[in-house]
């Protein structure tokens, strides 16, 4: 396993981060605590979570599930950077959502007390507030960090502007600020290329790419459909119509380098300025070796230049804006 460290911090972590968005609702607790081992025994030590992860009818389940494999002892919590997420709502009472300081204390407290440990590595917004004031957001945060319950700070989904705006804040007050950035980013996908990438390279930010294949548009799904391993409907059979010459293409040219297409997805994410490494959310212990199989995916420029060509990007932004 490569390891990297988080932007501009000295915390190094595994090239590949380990999603646990489908830990319950998609993936039982047993099979989810044998990923997450398998995961170690690979070298991935970056584990990202949520506080509302686990469904509409059970949030925090996910949390709670990591917590109670961090309780099964054997170093797994001190082998973890773990991070988790605020923002979405826990509750239908006020204050159970957003960025307040109420909230903070509230939502670290109830994810310390699921994930069963007294402390949070990479705590992240997982949205922007723009109903609550940088000076409050930063002066809770600030008590956190003093109180040990959190050692770093990321956001996600934000614009460069709010990366920008939040780094601002932290600066008048002497803190660090924060070190990654969460945003959705793959080859069909390239938007933060514009501003958000950019940013995160000024501030010294590590970029973790979300949902690196596209809900599986990169993994090849073409050549699954045509060999019945899985079903076009809905939003993914328009999707696949949308791009499908593209798809095609790009299934070609996988089929050329000898690397399964999800592989050479997530290499060409590795390949990227300012990304720490992308988040892979296997539901099974089959998806955790496929993705780990990346890893050893090296491509040259010719290789990216074509991918280039296949999914255009945004690489001359943000000096697009300026003449």
């Amino acid at each position: 396993m490569d390891f990297t460290h988080l932007g501009r911090t000295g915390l190094k972590v595994s090239r590949l981060c380990l999603g646990t968005m489908n830990f319950g609702p998609q993936t039982e607790e047993a099979d989810a605590h044998s990923i997450m081992d398998s995961a170690h025994t690979a070298g991935i030590n970056f584990f990202d979570t949520a506080n509302v992860y686990g469904g509409v009818d059970h949030r925090g389940w996910t949390e709670e599930i990591v917590g109670r494999w961090f309780a099964t002892g054997g170093g797994r919590r001190e082998k973890t950077v773990l991070a988790t997420k605020l923002y979405g709502e826990m509750g239908q009472w006020p204050n159970e959502n957003k960025l307040s300081a109420l909230n903070i204390r509230r939502a670290l407290d109830a994810s310390l007390k699921r994930l069963q440990t007294d402390y949070i590595d990479l705590y992240q917004f997982h949205h922007i507030d723009r109903e609550t004031p940088w000076e409050e957001i930063w002066q809770a945060i600030e008590v956190a960090v003093q109180q040990g319950k959190i050692l770093y700070v990321g956001s996600s989904n934000f614009a460069g502007w709010h990366i920008a705006d939040a780094q601002a804040a932290a600066a008048k007050r002497n803190f660090t600020g924060l070190v990654s950035e969460q945003s959705i980013y793959n080859l069909l996908v390239r938007q933060v290329e514009l501003e958000v990438l950019p940013a995160a390279e000024h501030y010294g930010i590590g970029v973790i790419p979300w949902s690196p294949l596209q809900g599986g548009l990169l993994g090849g799904v073409i050549k699954k459909a045509n060999e019945g391993k899985r079903r076009l409907e809905g939003r993914a059979a328009e999707s696949v119509a949308k791009h499908r010459d593209k798809l095609e293409e790009y299934e070609n040219f996988a089929e050329e380098l000898g690397h399964e297409p999800g592989d050479i997805a997530l290499a060409w994410l590795l390949h990227q300025p300012a990304v720490t490494g992308p988040i892979i959310g296997p539901r099974t212990q089959e998806q955790l070796d496929g993705a780990i199989r990346a890893l050893d995916v090296k491509l040259d420029a010719d290789a990216l230049a074509q991918l280039d060509k296949i999914f255009p990007g945004h690489k001359t932004a943000p000096e697009d804006y300026a003449w």
